[in-house]
Order: structure tokens, then C-alpha cells, then sequence
């Protein structure tokens, strides 16, 4: 996977990726059986944002998307229990990316994990609704010409922001929940009922 934008085709997904199920028997048993020491140091030290959430090392992690702008829908496993799946991550990448110039970017793990946080917590399984999530330096510049709100350095251009609401649940509610998780920067746009979240620091509006 590239570290940086990659100008190449948009691929969203038309229906609802299966969820990958795994079959082995290494999930039932205890993770300090299933996983050595040094391995499961490695592990927790690349996990941040769900290790502070208090987030299982060995639970997997599925989330499902709606993207407002493309209509199109993606609910997938992206953490197996001990590891991330690159394919996994290449499918979110793709899904979130910026669809006005159809570039994509790798998307920060930490924000996924703290989408998956919040959603443990506010107890609804249904999909979050993408506003937006990775923007070009060139979409970006645009978004500023058009609003204010849009900073010059925004963390969308690193994959490190994104612009959401969860379906059935109050998006008030739902700043409150991200705000108390303390991992990175919450705004909260009423108006058009949507918060964005980002890995960046930790700060309100």
C-alpha cells in the first residue's frame, strides 16, 4: 500500500460486501495462547486509539458505510482479531475516497478504530453516513473557496478526518460520545447534521 494519493479509478461498491467470518479455531481460544508475548506487544502499540478506548486486542472490527454522495454501501471486517487486513484496508480506501477527482489515500487505522469505538458505545449497529472523508489538496482548495469552515491544512487531505452521522441516532448525542473518547478533534455542524472526527489533536467546536 502506498503511503501517499495515488490518482486512480474510484471504485465504490455497488451492494453490501459480505462480512468476512473467520473459521479458525485460533479465535476461541485465549489471546495470550493464540498470540506470543512479543507479537502481542507489537499488536497494542499499533493500536492506540482502541487500546485507550478500552477495545479488545483480540475482537474484530467490522464497520458499515453509506456514502451520502455516491449512494453506494460497504460493511466489511477489517480487523481479524489479531491483525488488519490489507485487502480489508484497500477496500475502505477505496470507498472513502475523494470521489470528486477520484484519488484515494490510505485511510488512518486509528480513525477507524475510533469509528468502531463510538459505534460499541452507542449501542446502534446501522450504518454511518459519509460526508466526507478523504479530500485532494484540489478538492480541498475548492471546498475553501466555497466556505470558511474548510481549513487550509485540513486532516482530511491525510486520511485522518471524516465527516459523519450514524443512522438512528441523534448526531448531538453522538458529538457527546466522541467528545468523552478524547482521541482526536469532534466538531459538531447542526445545521447540516453531520460531527467530523480526526486523529489530530484533541479539540472541540
Amino acid at each position: 500500500m502506498q503511503s501517499s494519493a495515488r490518482k486512480t479509478q474510484c471504485e465504490t461498491v455497488s451492494v453490501s460486501h459480505a462480512r468476512r467470518r473467520l473459521v479458525s479455531g485460533l479465535l476461541a481460544m485465549p489471546l495470550s495462547m493464540a498470540m506470543p508475548a512479543a507479537v502481542m506487544a507489537k499488536a497494542a502499540s499499533s493500536n492506540t486509539v482502541s487500546s485507550k478506548m478500552g477495545a479488545v486486542l483480540g475482537q474484530k472490527r467490522e464497520l458499515s458505510f453509506y456514502h451520502t454522495h455516491t449512494g453506494k454501501n460497504l460493511a466489511i471486517e477489517y480487523y481479524n482479531g489479531h491483525t488488519y487486513s490489507d485487502s480489508a484496508l484497500d477496500e475502505i480506501n477505496r470507498f472513502l475516497c475523494d470521489f470528486r477527482t477520484e484519488e484515494i489515500h490510505p485511510i488512518d487505522k486509528n480513525l477507524l478504530d475510533a469509528l468502531f469505538v463510538l459505534q460499541q458505545k452507542s449501542g446502534i449497529e446501522n450504518d454511518f453516513e459519509i460526508i466526507s472523508a478523504y479530500r485532494s489538496p484540489k478538492t480541498n482548495a475548492l471546498l475553501r473557496k466555497k466556505s470558511s469552515g474548510v481549513a487550509k491544512r485540513s486532516l482530511h487531505m491525510q486520511g485522518k478526518a471524516i465527516d459523519i452521522r450514524l443512522k438512528g441516532y441523534n448526531t448531538r448525542r453522538l458529538r457527546e460520545l466522541a467528545m468523552a473518547m478524547k482521541v482526536g478533534g469532534v466538531g459538531y455542524y447542526r445545521r447540516s447534521d453531520f460531527i467530523h472526527m480526526d486523529t489530530g489533536r484533541v479539540r472541540y467546536w
